[in-house]
């Protein structure tokens, strides 16, 4: 079971922390085996807002094997500036021997600032906030700083910049972890109808087109999701949500950018591409599977899909 460590600095922003820990609290509400812990390396620690926290372990007692993460989450500026901050060399090398470990750090907004200090981000692709990314590569010139990206991956250490860009993050290691179909119910939990991407496009028709809070297109897209070998008439689905076929196609349209037929049959592809991962299955019973009428119709959209490549 993977372990995600969470370190609760002096002068933690909120949201850096609490936006990471409801993702995998998330996840474990569909399934997803975890345990989340806590641990501080100055007693006491008070959160920017004001809000203080109870009795929490020192990272010292921390247990974490390959494969665990830890998260590193942003904090008041002016003590990420402080001397006191820059002399805690003993948490700095526990991350650096974290990362030996090969247990991946992960640093939500000027919490980068930590990992910098740890020698992590030496010749390592890396983000923070938007107002300082300038000074973190002014303070470690040997990282490559880069601007105007939510969260990137490089040398097992992920960054992300300000604030709620810690969702994105999570979520996309939640990907990485479970697939894009489990993380799409994490997100459709969640409120967050779209993860978006890093450093490139990850197309991923579970969570694409889900940017809009209309919950009866949500219903109806849930639903293709789970129902892909049926015929799912526009009128059946619009009977589904009480909703006539002619308003659905219209609000679908107007939500998502894409018709239902459309919609459907991406999800459709989608789902035979998976399939056709595995040699137990035939041609025919994949088709079958994904709801279309033929394996030769199938076949054809497929060969016109890498055509277009």
């Amino acid at each position: 079971m993977k372990k995600f460590a969470f370190i609760i600095p002096p002068q933690v922003e909120l949201l850096d922390l609490a936006g990471p820990v409801q993702v995998f609290t998330e996840a474990k509400f569909y399934g997803f085996q975890a345990e989340m812990e806590f641990y501080v390396y100055q007693e006491g620690p008070v959160s920017t807002s004001g809000l203080g926290f109870g009795e929490v372990k020192h990272f010292k007692e921390a247990r974490l094997q390959e494969g665990d993460f830890v998260f590193v989450p942003g904090m008041n500026f002016e003590y990420v500036n402080s001397l006191s901050f820059k002399a805690e060399r003993e948490y700095f090398n526990w991350l650096k021997e974290c990362s030996a470990r090969k247990i991946t750090v992960c640093s939500i907004c000027n919490g980068a600032f930590a990992l910098g200090h740890a020698g992590l981000l030496k010749d390592t692709e890396c983000t923070t906030h938007w107002r300082r990314v300038n000074q973190l590569q002014s303070e470690f010139p040997q990282a490559k700083v880069l601007t105007d990206i939510l969260y990137i991956k490089s040398n097992n250490v992920y960054t992300s910049a300000g604030i709620s860009a810690g969702i994105d993050l999570a979520l996309a290691i939640m990907e990485e972890l479970k697939g894009p179909l489990f993380t799409h119910k994490v997100a459709r939990g969640l409120v967050v109808y779209h993860r978006r991407s890093g450093t490139h496009k990850q197309q991923s028709i579970y969570l694409d087109y889900r940017n809009h809070i209309n919950p009866q297109v949500h219903e109806v897209q849930d639903y293709l999701i789970d129902h892909l070998s049926q015929e799912n008439s526009i009128e059946s689905l619009a009977s589904l949500v009480g909703m006539s076929p002619r308003n659905l196609s219209r609000v679908f349209k107007e939500k998502t950018g894409s018709t239902v037929l459309e919609y459907l049959t991406l999800l459709r592809k989608e789902f035979a591409s998976t399939m056709l991962n595995s040699p137990d299955y035939t041609i025919e019973y994949i088709a079958a599977q994904c709801g279309f009428k033929t394996a030769r119709q199938l076949q054809r959209i497929l060969k016109s899909d890498k055509q277009k490549v």
